[in-house]
């Protein structure tokens, strides 16, 4: 039987190596029909006793290019990024900007009030705010003494 000394860094290189191609696998983009790209904006949801708020991250997507729907207790953000005019004269060395169409849906709890549901857009930021209904709200109760 041979033995074979133990390198621990020959690990850490290996799953390196893998972690890096899980990533690159995850976060690759593939071009969609028409050569458009798929893309979806990255979000952030936040909640305090008053509401739920998501921020969703749109750059260069005209105000009227988004829509927000609320059906069945599920928000769905979606729109499109469209590609500026192709000029015939101009050679691209690199082209990295994603456009095409996206939409990213999200559950939410049935506290929430859909008739009072507001957005705002600056920024290239969309801020959806989603406030509770007055049920859900934590109710302090008083104690009576006897």
């Amino acid at each position: 039987m041979t033995l074979i000394r133990w390198n621990p860094f020959q690990d850490l290189v290996s799953i390196q190596d893998e972690m890096n191609r899980m990533f690159d696998s995850y976060f690759a983009r593939k071009p969609e029909s028409g050569g458009m790209m798929i893309w979806n904006p990255v979000v952030d949801i936040s909640e305090n006793e008053e509401e739920i708020t998501v921020s969703a991250e749109v750059p260069g997507i005209k105000k009227d290019d988004i829509k927000i729907t609320i059906q069945d207790n599920v928000l769905t953000l979606s729109g499109e990024k469209t590609q500026e005019k192709e000029e015939k004269n101009k050679q691209f060395h690199r082209v990295e900007r994603s456009f095409g169409s996206f939409q990213r849906s999200f559950s939410l709890p049935s506290s929430v009030s859909a008739d009072k549901v507001k957005a705002k857009y600056k920024d290239g930021i969309l801020m959806v705010v989603l406030p509770k209904s007055e049920e859900s709200k934590p109710k302090e109760i008083q104690v009576a003494v006897s």
